[in-house]
């Protein structure tokens, strides 16, 4: 099964999505009808798809749309893990068997250590008893809390989104590259090579933009613990669904097959579904 690691589906409106760029291509609904045709285009079968507003409110709505569209294989969605009442939260989403993972906007957080506050921490540590991954969202200078993070739950099956964002535009490097070394070393901690495009140059990015990053993140992570993800519609921005996914798929080009099917699906599954 050929999988997208990470996309998003949303019935735009502005009071509730407000980070989405007047103007853009990301003005509009984005539903699974729509991501179908562009999956279609590069024989992809289905996506886990991920929150992009922080309430209970969207969970229950993607939850709704996995129960209706076989090829949404899972849904990461928000609870608040600050909450005294997150147990309760979590309970309600793992009673539909879809419901494979939960994240938190905190590239967004001011403070860059917001993912060692107690009260995250303790909602953090609620998340293996019912067998729920987290997607780590962050930027480059929140990677040492990440680093704490996965010290701190060895037995949590964590995934970091978007190669945490590196300035890619500007061609900054370090500390990202040593700092993403330090966090691969746990294994616990998976990737998806996903998100690049939009830390480029929008309108002027080429392939030999990411291969630093990319070579970074294969190294480190390996084979095993990788998996392709679209990033769509927020991709838009920057490229089609095509380009993103020929991106990928041309710097994989001389891997075996085996390599392949894991980095663009297999690792995916077994991630999130094989549970």
């Amino acid at each position: 099964m050929k999988l997208d690691a990470h996309q998003h589906f949303w019935r735009y409106s502005a009071a509730e999505y407000p980070w989405i760029p007047p103007g853009s291509a990301l003005q509009q609904d984005w539903l699974p009808g729509d991501l179908r045709i562009e999956q279609a285009k590069v024989a992809l079968d289905g996506s886990i798809t991920v929150q992009a507003r922080q309430s209970l409110e969207e969970s229950r709505w993607l939850v709704e749309l996995a129960e209706r569209n076989a090829d949404i294989k899972g849904v990461v969605g928000w609870v608040d893990l600050r909450s005294d009442r997150v147990e309760e939260q979590l309970r309600e989403f793992v009673s539909h068997p879809k419901f494979v993972g939960v994240r938190h906007v905190v590239q967004d957080e001011p403070d860059d250590n917001f993912m060692l506050r107690s009260e995250f921490l303790r909602g953090i540590g609620k998340l293996k008893q019912f067998n729920l991954a987290y997607d780590i969202l962050i930027y480059p200078k929140q990677l040492r809390a990440a680093i704490e993070l996965a010290r701190r739950f060895p037995e949590q099956r964590f995934v970091l989104d978007h190669i945490a964002k590196p300035h890619i535009k500007d061609g900054k490097h370090s500390p990202w590259a040593e700092e993403i070394s330090e966090l691969a070393a746990a294994p616990n901690v998976w990737c998806k090579v996903s998100g690049m495009i939009t830390e480029a140059d929008h309108s002027a990015w080429k392939a030999s933009d990411f291969k630093p990053y990319l070579d970074v993140v294969f190294e480190k992570f390996g084979m095993d613990r990788l998996m392709f993800g679209s990033d769509w519609p927020v991709c838009l921005l920057a490229g089609s669904y095509e380009r993103v996914f020929k991106l990928v798929a041309d710097y994989c080009g001389n891997f075996s097959e085996a390599d392949k099917d894991r980095l663009f699906g297999g690792n995916c599954a077994e991630f999130y579904l094989s549970r």
